[in-house]
């Protein structure tokens, strides 16, 4: 991943249901992936411990989430991407992932973020939404000081008044300036967060407008969170895609990256 590299898909759903869905998803995003010759990771969370209300679904928690993200990967040979919320969650989730994610309300907590450093894996810094691109600087060289070059940045909106989440594209160069590559996180940027009362909302419509922009601006790779029913899905639901949309949108990504 990086300048000059083919573009790079993060995708999957918001959160592990159960097995079976997750894997349908995982098989299906690698199969186009492959047929368009793209960079995968699939991502899963074990746990969404952000959630609006105390009666949102959080997934199967460490141990069973992790055993499904393995056996996935065994199965299905992707590479593999999902939430770190504790200390004590880093060592565990490394024997299983590929990519370890600090989530966007913790990316300044100090000791976490050293913590995912220190597995020596890749570590993917979700921008907090009430970050300036240039205070992330700060946040890739806590991974670096522990000798762990391998970050890169998610962008992913930033707060815009209450309930509501903006996308300002110079964002992308500036942080790329720090060297690290910038994933642009197309779903969550058209969340409504805590929109819908109990849970938040989303404009999953305006993704993939989205999306062709971050490309169009330089981003390194694209994250996507997809459901094969959006409007059951058990978290995230309304600014996730559905599965008939992703290929159609990643031939236009490819095209934009190519123009570049």
């Amino acid at each position: 991943m990086g300048r000059g590299c083919p573009l790079t898909v993060i995708a999957g759903p918001c959160v592990i249901e159960d097995f079976d869905t997750t894997f349908e998803i995982a098989e299906y995003l690698r199969s186009v992936t492959a047929e368009l010759d793209i960079s995968f990771v699939f991502k899963a969370s074990y746990d969404k411990a952000n959630r609006t209300s105390i009666r949102s679904f959080r997934g199967p928690g460490m141990a069973e989430g992790l055993r499904i993200l393995n056996r996935i990967k065994t199965e299905l040979g992707v590479k593999l991407l999902s939430d770190v919320h504790q200390i004590s969650e880093a060592a565990p989730a490394a024997e299983v992932l590929d990519i370890l994610q600090v989530p966007a309300f913790l990316c300044r907590q100090t000791d976490l973020v050293v913590a995912i450093a220190k597995t020596e894996k890749a570590v993917n810094i979700k921008k907090g939404q009430f970050l300036a691109p240039w205070d992330v600087a700060n946040i890739v060289d806590k991974v670096v000081s522990v000798g762990n070059p391998r970050v890169f940045i998610t962008e992913r909106g930033s707060m815009f008044g209450y309930n509501n989440l903006v996308v300002d594209f110079r964002a992308i160069p500036i942080m790329q300036e720090d060297g690290a590559p910038v994933v642009f996180d197309a779903t969550h940027s058209v969340q409504l967060p805590g929109g819908a009362g109990g849970a938040s909302g989303g404009q999953r419509e305006m993704a993939p407008v989205l999306a062709r922009a971050a490309v169009a601006a330089g981003a390194d790779g694209v994250f996507l969170e997809v459901h094969k029913d959006p409007d059951r899905a058990l978290c995230d639901g309304p600014n996730s895609l559905p599965l008939d949309r992703v290929k159609p949108l990643l031939k236009q990504l490819i095209a934009i990256r190519k123009a570049l």
